[in-house]
């Protein structure tokens, strides 16, 4: 039975939860894989410490929390510096270059780095979609969730209105992470 672990960290109201809650479903309902998600985030609404993690697992989860993680999106370096020490050997750390700057060097797993906030604005149009900019370079990297069902679950996720900022959002964080660990 194979065990994955993701850990999607930040600052509250970055979207991370939501981010986690889309890649669980993505794996349970679309990929007809087990996978429980779960949530931690500091007493402030906006700004605190936050974090998602999801298992994913081709049998029983029995245990739902991460312990030994293989892929970790850090959005802030608070969250790189706390987090990094549970990537497993062999594991993914994705970061935003931008506020991310004091990368680890300690520890053997792959380091992916791109403005993940600035590619939400710049590329897409909207910072606001930054965590699905972060999701698709997770689905892209991680290789859990096939890049179709992972998008069906982001659509089925927002309001009609955003679908297609949503879509883009998706596919360029897809792209810019599997351009990124090309390098």
């Amino acid at each position: 039975m194979s065990r994955y672990e993701l850990r999607f960290s930040g600052s509250g109201g970055q979207g991370l939860i939501t981010a986690g809650i889309i890649m669980a479903k993505a794996a349970s309902i679309y990929e007809g894989k087990q996978a429980v998600q779960s949530q931690s985030y500091g007493p402030e609404a906006r700004g605190g410490s936050s974090k998602s993690e999801v298992i994913i697992s081709d049998g029983p989860i029995d245990y739902p929390k991460a312990t030994a993680v293989d892929a970790l999106l850090a959005m802030t370096q608070e969250a790189c510096d706390k987090y990094t020490h549970d990537l497993k050997e062999g594991g993914i750390l994705l970061v935003d270059s931008d506020l991310v700057k004091k990368l680890p060097t300690e520890g053997n797993f792959r380091i992916i780095s791109f403005p993940i906030i600035n590619t939400a604005k710049n590329d897409v149009g909207r910072e606001i979609v930054a965590n699905i900019v972060a999701l698709g370079a997770m689905v892209a990297l991680s290789g859990q969730v096939s890049r179709e069902n992972a998008e069906k679950a982001v659509l089925s996720s927002v309001p009609e209105a955003f679908i297609e900022l949503n879509r883009k959002a998706f596919s360029i964080g897809y792209e810019k992470a599997l351009a990124a660990s090309a390098q």
